[in-house]
């Protein structure tokens, strides 16, 4: 039998860097990194987004972040730092490693995803974002 997602997800969080909420907010504060929700967009509707973050489905990531994709999406940039989240941090782990296989040089994931940021008392907005 192959490996788990349990695994899989235990071995990503060991391979890229865990950013607490306090650490992404101040990221976010510093106001120069790229911040991606890989929810679906159902979920989005549903808890809302981190304000300022590009929403990429984890389905589509690899197709909107790589440059030489026709779906390659401007905010994107693999010179950026960018920290990726999802609902619980388990999507956004396996995602950072992906964005490290693309040659992106500076990714992390918020460790707990939005669940953590909103028990945090920090903001969601129902907004969508522009572009979306």
């Amino acid at each position: 039998m192959g490996t788990s997602v349990t695994d899989m997800i235990a071995h990503a969080r060991a391979r890229v860097r865990n950013l607490t909420v306090a650490e992404v907010s101040l990221a976010l504060e510093s106001g120069d990194v790229t911040l991606v929700d890989l929810r679906e967009p159902g979920e989005v509707e549903r808890e809302g987004h981190v304000p300022g973050a590009v929403l990429a489905p984890r389905g589509m990531l690899e197709f909107l972040a790589d440059p030489a994709s026709p779906y390659h999406r401007a905010e994107f940039d693999p010179a950026a730092t960018t920290i990726l989240y999802c609902a619980s941090g388990g999507r956004s782990a396996l995602a950072a490693l992906a964005l490290e296989e693309l040659g992106y040089a500076d990714v992390a994931h918020l460790d707990g995803g939005l669940a953590a940021w909103k028990d945090q008392g920090r903001p969601v907005t129902f907004q969508a974002p522009e572009g979306a």
